[in-house]
């Protein structure tokens, strides 16, 4: 109760009562919401800096106390606070579209195929190699935050239960952002799926806090590989940092490359542009498929998401052949129009040449024999 609110006992009209009454409810109110958007955060969070640092620090990656990328890549760019807070007030409406989102019911057959892809929105997917399956940043949560009631929530629904996947050959994890890492479904996954959780450094830890055994956790630095079945899973580098609370870059960030018998794919995940690209088409490509992302980007952030352009030069260094668009048209993180970042991509694809697929949120491809063609879906909702 605030200071103030509570009835004098000395005056008994009915006025000074209901005044009371009405400010002292209003008051309840705020604290109320903020009880309810705090439940939980600490554990959404995840592991704390000291019990990670132990785990952690004898990687390459890690000096000063932090996981650092090998070129300088600011959070944010020197000089464009003013210029973000003006899109804060003005543009921040422009990532929603203005009609829904259509979704496909996936359908992912028993047997998985030697190549093919469902999309789940932003970067959650799920990967046919070889007749295995791998399940990549998968997002099933309605909102992208440490809060249940607070922060970007969904502007579609899950195209299909998390319970319909078959079960996957392993489940990896980029980074340990929110739009990444979702507890409430990695603890589905615990109960639903059987196969190990391959994370970049650091993240095993949030997952043994969570609940997941430590026997299905696999955690690798860059150029680390494992493997599961015919597939070698290896993580890469990325541009990019970490953090799910104050403080950033305790746990490591990177992309997959997933190579089978026959087929590989590049999965980004986020991250900037970097030269590295390059050296990991030479090292690890071509890949089949590469799924990279388009969305989010801004100049106050460049150095930490890719945009349009830049991600087909990275398919480009990556030696890929079709390419898949993520980490757009599921959640408002940035300040561009909602299809901006489809249009753009498919200009520079066709400048350079680019099979560029554009599934919609639940659609599977197969990509084994041939590249289908996917028709614009995105621009009548806009």
């Amino acid at each position: 109760m605030l200071e103030g609110v509570s009835p004098d006992p000395r005056r008994t009209s009915l006025t000074s009562a209901l005044t009371a009454a009405a400010l002292t409810a209003a008051a309840a109110v705020p604290a109320a919401l903020l009880g309810r958007a705090a439940w939980g955060v600490p554990t959404q969070i995840g592991a704390r800096r000291r019990r990670l640092r132990p785990l952690v620090a004898g990687s390459p990656q890690f000096s000063e106390g932090k996981f650092r990328n090998t070129v300088p890549t600011p959070t944010m760019e020197p000089g464009s606070r003013g210029a973000l807070l003006k899109q804060l007030r003005e543009g921040r409406g422009a990532g929603v579209p203005s009609g829904s989102v259509p979704l496909v019911r996936p359908e992912v057959p028993a047997q998985a195929a030697d190549l093919a892809v469902t999309w789940y929105g932003h970067a959650s997917a799920l990967l046919e190699v070889d007749g295995h399956r791998v399940l990549v940043d998968p997002v099933w949560g309605e909102r992208v935050s440490p809060s249940a009631t607070l922060g970007p929530r969904r502007l579609h629904p899950v195209p299909g239960p998390l319970e319909e996947i078959p079960q996957v050959d392993a489940v990896l994890i980029s980074h340990d952002h929110y739009d990444h890492l979702d507890l409430p479904t990695v603890r589905r996954l615990v109960t639903e799926q059987s196969a190990p959780f391959v994370v970049p450094l650091g993240i095993g830890e949030h997952l043994r806090g969570w609940g997941v055994p430590a026997d299905r956790v696999v955690e690798l630095d860059w150029a680390g590989s494992h493997t599961v079945g015919p597939l070698t899973l290896t993580c890469v580098e990325a541009r990019h940092f970490s953090g799910r609370g104050l403080s950033r870059d305790d746990t490591l960030w990177s992309s997959w490359v997933v190579r089978g018998p026959r087929h590989r794919v590049f999965f980004g995940g986020d991250t900037g542009y970097h030269p590295a690209f390059a050296a990991i088409g030479a090292q690890h490509g071509p890949f089949d498929l590469t799924l990279l992302p388009i969305g989010a980007y801004s100049p106050a952030w460049a150095a930490i998401h890719m945009d349009p352009e830049e991600a087909v030069r990275a398919h480009g260094d990556l030696g890929g052949r079709v390419f898949l668009p993520i980490h757009w048209a599921t959640f408002n993180l940035a300040f561009h129009g909602w299809a901006e970042p489809v249009d753009r991509l498919l200009e520079a694809a066709a400048r350079s040449d680019v099979p560029v697929v554009v599934p919609r949120p639940g659609e599977r491809l197969d990509l084994t024999d041939s590249t289908p063609v996917t028709p614009d879906w995105w621009t009548a909702v806009r």
